[in-house]
């Protein structure tokens, strides 16, 4: 969420940010009013402590002369009961405060398009050849020519979208993720596997749950929810605690398996294991100084960038406009793949610079030669498996049912070159 400083010394950058993104004042207006109701009854609460003190003081001197006490001490009997009020609406008007806050989103970069929607994002760069024939199967119809994945019994156990991942595919998989740590990790970023389970408090440190809880399963009667995406167990990782960033920012490569409902209806392009209840990915985050951000975020698109050429498959990055961009991030960019089958680009990477958005959710923050400040976090896909293998055997099949093995995985399998059609 936004610093409470934001609304109180320039509320026009967000008013004029929400006209950006096409959404009403209405939150923000409620910030700023219950934040004045608040510091007003801070103020009459230590109006009413100074009272209490005062009245204190005078029952001492009295009861020093042997003076009667009892209007005195009826009266203060008052001022504990107002004392009372004035801290429970105090700390009522704070909890209001921050709900509204909590749902104001991000103040967008300068230079993000404006647009309504995903139709609006705006093309950067395009990599590599993309299959223009619709003469070619989809990825469902490959998976199957090549035992790579077993849906049917997948559903009849666990429901639609879930995959038993088989053979050479599953070894596909795990080359993948071999491939893309193996890079990551060379660059610096220190593997790790976090939890998949997290509290609702952690959680709403790093999403807005308003949005983005409709996605996520919630354990029943326990206050766990599994993760979407390593990014947010890395990030909420160092909640309330000040960091140490003098000479390199934190990077971190999560790997982990993450967990969503993907809700609504699709098309005949996101079955088969593109759209999936439980998938693997490797991601990249970054917790950092605010000065190194707009750096650090075209580092992580860099190394995406990196990892999908090293794959030779089709792909464009996409800067993502206004009406697209959702809540936390303050600029995101995807790279989305060519799916021959579909004729379509679709989305398999995002990466983001929240600034200090969940920093300030998590209350985290990071020694200064002044203090203290909230550093910015950021976020990456490096791989999100499921994904690139649908992109990998759409893009790569030949006549006969096979698929070519992107060269830069082999090492992992063997020096294999092709998985057979069966």
């Amino acid at each position: 969420m936004l610093e409470m400083k934001n609304f109180r010394e320039n509320p026009e950058e967000i008013l004029e940010d929400l006209q950006r993104r096409k959404l009403s004042d209405k939150l923000v207006k409620n910030v700023i009013k219950k934040d004045n109701q608040w510091r007003e009854l801070i103020e009459e609460g230590n109006q009413i402590r100074a009272k209490r003190n005062s009245i204190s003081k005078e029952i001492g001197e009295l009861k020093k002369n042997g003076k009667d006490i009892s209007k005195l001490l009826s009266e203060m009997a008052g001022v504990k009961d107002k004392i009372n009020e004035n801290e429970e609406l105090t700390k009522n008007t704070l909890i209001e405060r921050d709900s509204y806050r909590m749902i104001v989103p991000n103040i967008l970069e300068k230079n993000v398009p404006v647009g309504n929607d995903e139709q609006d994002n705006k093309e950067i760069t395009v990599h590599g050849p993309k299959i223009n024939t619709t003469q070619v199967k989809s990825h469902q119809k490959i998976i199957e020519n090549i035992g790579g994945a077993d849906l049917k019994r997948a559903a009849k156990i666990a429901g639609r979208r879930f995959y038993f991942l088989t053979g050479d595919l599953a070894r596909l998989e795990m080359a993948l993720v071999n491939y893309a740590i193996d890079i990551l990790y060379q660059k610096g970023y220190s593997l790790t596997i976090p939890p998949f389970f997290m509290n609702r408090e952690a959680y709403e440190g790093v999403v807005d749950l308003n949005d983005f809880e409709e996605v996520m399963y919630k354990v029943e009667e326990q206050d766990f929810y599994l993760i979407a995406t390593s990014e947010h167990p890395l990030t909420a990782r160092f909640k309330d605690e000040i960091l140490e960033l003098k000479k390199e920012p934190l990077r971190f490569a999560g790997f982990s398996t993450n967990f969503r409902k993907e809700v609504g209806a699709h098309g005949l392009s996101d079955r088969g294991i593109w759209r999936v209840h439980q998938f693997a990915k490797v991601e990249q985050v970054i917790i950092c100084k605010p000065e190194e951000s707009e750096k650090l975020h075209k580092e992580i698109l860099d190394n995406a960038i990196e990892i999908f050429e090293g794959l030779e498959i089709p792909f464009r990055v996409v800067d993502i406009c206004t009406g697209d961009i959702g809540t936390v991030a303050a600029r995101k960019y995807d790279l989305e793949t060519w799916m021959p089958a579909a004729q379509q680009w679709k989305e398999i990477v995002s990466a983001s610079n929240c600034k200090s958005y969940q920093s300030v959710r998590l209350n985290m923050r990071y020694r200064t030669s002044e203090g203290t400040n909230f550093p910015h976090t950021l976020n990456s896909t490096a791989i999100a498996t499921t994904r690139a293998l649908a992109s990998i055997v759409e893009n790569n099949q030949r006549e006969d049912g096979s698929v070519v093995i992107p060269k830069v995985l082999r090492k992992w399998m063997a020096n294999q070159e092709v998985i057979e059609s069966k």
